[in-house]
C-alpha cells in the first residue's frame, strides 16, 4: 500500500513589502506660546543616501529661517529633534502614512505642536506692484500707561496684495512680519499673530492718518498712525 504523506502547503507571498514612508520633506505646524498668539513653524527634513536625516526649522512669523536642528532621530514612529541654538526640543509620533506628526515642543515650557506635510510652500517673497495710496511708513505711539512705545508699520503693495512689517523702536525690534493685511475701503486691519496683536483703523480722506485701536492680550488701546517719511 502506498503511504500517503500529507504536506501542509506554506504560501509565501511574492508581493513586495512596502517600505516605511519617508519623513523627508517640508512640514508645517502652528505653535501657540501665549493666548491669542500663533507662530507658524516649517520643518525641513532631508534624507541622505545612507538613510541619515538632517533638518532645519523656519519660524515664519518671526522671519527667522534655517535654524539648525542639532540632532534628529527617527526610531519606529518616534521622531526626536534637538535645537541647541534656541534650547528647544521636539518629541513626536509620525502617523503610518507619514502625513502628520503629533507631539510636544519644549523650550521655556512644553507645548503641543503638530506638523502636517506641506503640499504648497508658504510664499515669503512677493513681486512688487504699483504702490497703493497707503504704501510707506506709518508711525504711532502706543501709551500703555507704564511706557510709551513708538511703532512703525511699513506697508508695501505687491502682486499678491498688501504686505507689511512692524518696528518697535523703543524695544529695538525691527521687521516683525504682519501675518495678515486686510483693507476694505478706508478700513485697515493688521494682524500680528505671533504676538497676538491686532491693529484696526480708519484711513483718513487725505491719506495722512490711520486712526484706530491696538488690541493685545484681551486689552485695547487707542493708536493713531501718521505718515512718516523717515521713521527712526
Amino acid at each position: 500500500m502506498n503511504k500517503v504523506v500529507m504536506i501542509t502547503a506554506i504560501i509565501i507571498s511574492t508581493a513586495p513589502i512596502a517600505p516605511a514612508k519617508s519623513v523627508a520633506g517640508d512640514w508645517l505646524g502652528t505653535l501657540k506660546p501665549l493666548p491669542g498668539a500663533e507662530l507658524r513653524l516649517v520643518l525641513h527634513i532631508t534624507e541622505g543616501g545612507d538613510g541619515s536625516l538632517k533638518a532645519t526649522l523656519d519660524s515664519v512669523d518671526q522671519a527667522v529661517n534655517g535654524i539648525p536642528v542639532t540632532s534628529i532621530t527617527l526610531k519606529d514612529s518616534k521622531l526626536n529633534l534637538t535645537l541647541e541654538s534656541i534650547h528647544g526640543t521636539y518629541q513626536g509620533t509620525v502617523n503610518p502614512d507619514a502625513t502628520e506628526i503629533t507631539g510636544t515642543w519644549s523650550q521655556v515650557q512644553p507645548l503641543p505642536l503638530d506638523f502636517k506635510r506641506m503640499t504648497t510652500p508658504i510664499k515669503t517673497e512677493h513681486k512688487p506692484a504699483k504702490p497703493s495710496d497707503i504704501d510707506g511708513a506709518w508711525m504711532g505711539t502706543l501709551d500703555t500707561g507704564a511706557v510709551k512705545l513708538r511703532l512703525v508699520f511699513h506697508i508695501t503693495n505687491t502682486e499678491d496684495g498688501l504686505i507689511a512689517t512692524m518696528d518697535s523702536l523703543d524695544q529695538k525690534v525691527n521687521g516683525v512680519p504682519v501675518t495678515v493685511v486686510t483693507r476694505t475701503g478706508s478700513s485697515l486691519k493688521l494682524e500680528l499673530k505671533q504676538i497676538g496683536g491686532v491693529f484696526e483703523g480708519k484711513i483718513s480722506n487725505d491719506l495722512a492718518t490711520i486712526e484706530g485701536t491696538w488690541t493685545q492680550s484681551s486689552g485695547s488701546l487707542p493708536l493713531v498712525l501718521k505718515r512718516s517719511p523717515s521713521a527712526s
